[in-house]
């Protein structure tokens, strides 16, 4: 019989998820606990099991389609069941019922096969077709107009190029042996001219992706910031030289103890003594009601670059670690999204938010607020540098710090004075360690 598997509640407030990818594909066979599909959701990318062993008959929902929470997403016929009507989707047509609608050859100049080879073998771009409705059609511009020229419906042609792409040779094999023949058109040797002109045709050089997934939750997750929180930003050096020296020292007891130590965990630690200072930083604005919503625990977001682009994970209750736990927890966290496996707890829930490159930190950015906290902290690339330390030059350690509010409900005071207590912390270590918990 027929099983119905619907949208499941992933995580609590979600209430539609994004098909990212599908595992499998009508007609396939499937076994109990099998990846199904990968769904997003504001919360995390997770990845469906099968709840039945059978046959996929009806998948509902493409990729890059929005799924609602108790919608049927796929149905699999159990196995030893009859077969049973697929139900149809409310406002989607099924992936089974998808026929690519065949292109009409079109009135342009017909270029000689010669020409079109040479322009295929540069290989400069390869084109995911977003409007091809049975399976994701790779070509390069050249061979699609070919296929028109000649008729092919080029969903229909055997792929044999490089990962899956369809060639001017797939094509003309397709159109030999599968439809009518077409006047022959005597080979010739490309010129230059027509090169250029060939390169010169809107497309040539372009890719087209389709903006689903990662990408296009972070897309929205930036335009709701930078259109609701009244951005401004302040910028502070840092002599980092103490710190640097502390860490130096430290960098074998932590080796002893299994830990990799850098310099985020000690910037945590004074922005969290910092918060504690300026606690409308530490904050949030509940719209519907209009209050703003001042935090009382410490959980510090690290923005950073995943697999699938910018991630923020979370360490909770930062106040409460040492150095060396907030390590630990950062490595993990960083483990988690670079395998993506990082869970929804690990990746919702700061209250502040800390962005950080590393090496590649430049010397200034103008972060976004990660909505709806206050407040996000850039943290750039330490160097050395020459700095005037009574009355000489000397070379100093210096780092950039450049914090990003919300200037609706802090002030450029509180910022700039957040930031001057995080500097003072950074520059005295001996400071920092007296205020930690």
């Amino acid at each position: 019989m027929a099983f119905d598997f619907y949208m499941p509640d992933i995580g609590e407030g979600v209430v539609e998820g994004e098909i990212v990818a599908w595992k499998v594909k009508v007609g396939d066979t499937v076994e109990l606990d099998q990846p199904l599909v990968e769904v997003m959701t504001d919360k995390a990318t997770v990845e469906l099991p099968s709840p039945r062993a059978g046959k996929i008959v009806a998948i509902n929902y493409q990729d890059g389609a929005i799924c609602p929470v108790g919608k049927i997403l796929v149905v699999i016929e159990e196995a030893g069941g009859s077969p049973a009507a697929s139900p149809k989707p409310h406002g989607h047509t099924p992936v089974s019922q998808h026929v690519s609608a065949v292109r009409s050859p079109i009135a342009s100049p017909v270029m000689p096969v010669k020409v079109v080879e040479a322009i295929e073998a540069i290989e400069v771009i390869e084109v995911i077709d977003a409007t091809a409705t049975s399976s994701k059609v790779l070509a390069t511009p050249a061979t699609r107009r070919l296929a028109r020229q000649l008729g092919v419906e080029i969903g229909r042609v055997p792929a044999t190029g490089k990962h899956g792409r369809v060639t001017t040779a797939d094509v003309n094999q397709f159109q030999t042996t599968g439809t009518a023949m077409v006047p022959a058109r005597a080979p010739t040797i490309p010129s230059e001219s027509s090169l250029r002109s060939a390169r010169s045709e809107p497309g040539f050089l372009e890719e087209r992706i389709p903006l689903r997934g990662m990408r296009k939750k972070i897309a929205e997750a930036m335009s709701r910031s930078v259109h609701t929180a009244a951005h401004f930003t302040y910028v502070e050096e840092i002599d980092m030289t103490e710190l640097v020296a502390v860490r130096d020292r430290a960098k074998s007891r932590a080796a002893d103890r299994g830990v990799k130590l850098n310099y985020l965990p000690f910037i945590i630690k004074a922005v969290v003594s910092s918060l504690k200072k300026w606690p409308q930083l530490n904050a949030s604005l509940d719209e519907s009601t209009q209050e703003i919503v001042r935090k009382k625990y410490y959980h510090i977001g690290i923005a950073a670059q995943g697999p699938g682009g910018l991630v923020v994970s979370t360490v909770r209750d930062a106040d409460m670690r040492s150095i060396f736990d907030l390590s630990r927890e950062i490595a993990r966290l960083g483990e988690a999204v670079r395998t993506n496996t990082a869970t929804r707890d690990d990746l919702s829930g700061s209250t502040f938010t800390v962005s950080s490159l590393g090496k590649l930190g430049g010397v200034l950015a103008t972060p976004i607020i990660n909505f709806p906290e206050v407040a996000i902290l850039g943290v750039h690339k330490i160097e050395e540098k020459p700095a005037v330390r009574g009355g000489q030059i000397v070379i100093r350690h210096l780092m950039n710090l450049s914090i990003s509010i919300d200037h609706r409900l802090a002030d450029g005071w509180d910022g700039a004075m957040f930031l001057q207590d995080v500097k003072s912390l950074l520059e005295d270590p001996t400071t920092m360690f007296m205020e930690m918990v």
